[in-house]
């Protein structure tokens, strides 16, 4: 079975989101990988040092076949640093996935089907 790892901000850590209807939304997106039997799991960090360890633990927990970063840390321009370090831990910690970007946490299943 397919692994897929989606990494994304918390919505109830970042200002002026409606942090339980966008978790509800996410929650809803990640039923439908295994839906599709996707074997996934989602990591929800905050935009702060919290995050590297948190991320690193997930890359390191298992072997993944594709990690899906999410358009809350890649997209808006203030982020894009935090995006770089990103890209890098996935690169460090899970060399051997493919690295996915959704356009919102209503397509990660497809983001990571064009990887598997």
């Amino acid at each position: 079975m397919a692994t897929v790892l989606v990494l994304g901000f918390d919505p109830h850590t970042v200002r002026g989101l409606d942090g339980d209807t966008l978790r509800a939304g996410l929650d809803t997106e990640l039923a439908r990988f295994a839906d599709h039997g996707i074997d996934a799991a989602m990591t929800l960090v905050a935009p702060d040092a919290s995050a590297e360890p948190a991320i690193v633990a997930a890359l390191a927990g298992r072997p993944w076949d594709v990690v899906v970063i999410g358009g809350g840390i890649r997209k808006p321009e203030p982020a894009l640093t935090f995006f770089e370090h990103v890209v890098n831990l996935v690169r460090r910690h899970a060399p051997q996935a493919a690295i996915a970007f959704n356009t919102s946490g209503a397509d990660s299943v497809e983001a990571a089907q064009r990887w598997l």
